[in-house]
């Protein structure tokens, strides 16, 4: 009997100290309860609806994930995560492109491609203008809708901030590198659509997953900015969604990276808000903005 006792004891003490399954009553082997991971993701707003709605089903299919996701910018989601301070920094700029990021301390993990558009109050009267018109309104050559074939009506611009990468891309692409006028400025694409929906006049830019009908989008040139026409460089104004992370993510951390590139995610969420799958586009660009066909 003692040394059936013994046994059993080996026994217990060895599936105890695993950590990996336990014995219930009816003698059935159980798993542990997983380990809790928490996930801080601050950057992009452009990226930001992406995230948020895809930790919220990551959450929803394992609740030992913690996934808080902010806004603030790609310039504050880059410098966060080289810092430490968060877990992931969303940007929709490269980090080589940002001035005092350590570029090299971080990995990049591409999750999306989003278009952009200028988007106007919906009774200015203009549904499409030609890219020099668009550049002639943000650095203030044209300052009234009448002379671009609209309503005799003041030009209202409104910039993003400058750590935007929202703005650093529409400046890039949208307006060929020129700098927009002095005009208001706000961090948050969701209150940038609030106010041009409601300011008479008023014009911006906006990521596609951020337009709806309170806003009117513009063309350019004749080229409408849709989803077919990013994924060929036929519209011009967009660029990757970043993730990054300080040096090679944790076990748990990149469990949630994979789910971000998961078909679910790719073919699910990502095109229901607007934006483009990776696996969907038919051209790159690199760091320095040269565009090659897959």
């Amino acid at each position: 009997m003692k040394k059936i006792s013994f046994m059993l004891f080996a026994i217990t003490a060895f599936a105890a100290g695993c950590g990996s399954a336990a014995t219930n009553s009816s003698g059935t082997s159980t798993e542990t309860t997983p380990e809790q991971v928490k996930i801080v993701a601050v950057g992009s707003t452009a990226l930001q609806p992406l995230v948020d709605s895809a930790g919220i089903s990551f959450q929803e299919q394992n609740p030992n994930y913690e996934i808080s996701v902010q806004g603030g910018g790609s310039g504050t989601g880059l410098s966060q995560v080289a810092n430490g301070s968060v877990t992931l920094g969303n940007s929709d700029v490269f980090a080589e492109e940002k001035d005092g990021i350590p570029a090299d301390e971080l990995v990049d993990h591409l999750v999306a491609v989003v278009g952009m558009a200028p988007v106007v109050h919906k009774e200015v009267g203009v549904t499409d203008i030609t890219q020099q018109q668009l550049i002639d309104i943000f650095t203030g050559k044209i300052t009234n809708w009448n002379e671009v074939g609209g309503n005799d009506q003041e030009i209202v611009v409104m910039n993003r901030a400058s750590g935007s990468g929202t703005r650093a891309t529409f400046e890039t692409f949208g307006l060929n590198g020129a700098v927009g006028i002095q005009s208001q400025e706000q961090d948050s694409s969701g209150t940038v659509k609030k106010i041009v929906a409601e300011t008479p006049g008023a014009i911006s830019y906006l990521a596609l997953s951020y337009i709806d009908d309170s806003l009117q989008a513009l063309s350019i040139d004749g080229v409408e900015p849709t989803i077919e026409n990013i994924q060929t460089n036929d519209w011009v104004i967009w660029s990757y969604q970043h993730v990054y992370t300080k040096g090679e993510p944790a076990p748990g951390v990149q469990e949630f990276l994979d789910y971000l590139v998961s078909d679910e995610v790719q073919q699910g969420v990502v095109q229901d808000l607007g934006y483009v799958a990776i696996t969907d586009m038919k051209v790159e660009r690199s760091a320095t903005g040269e565009v090659t066909n897959k």
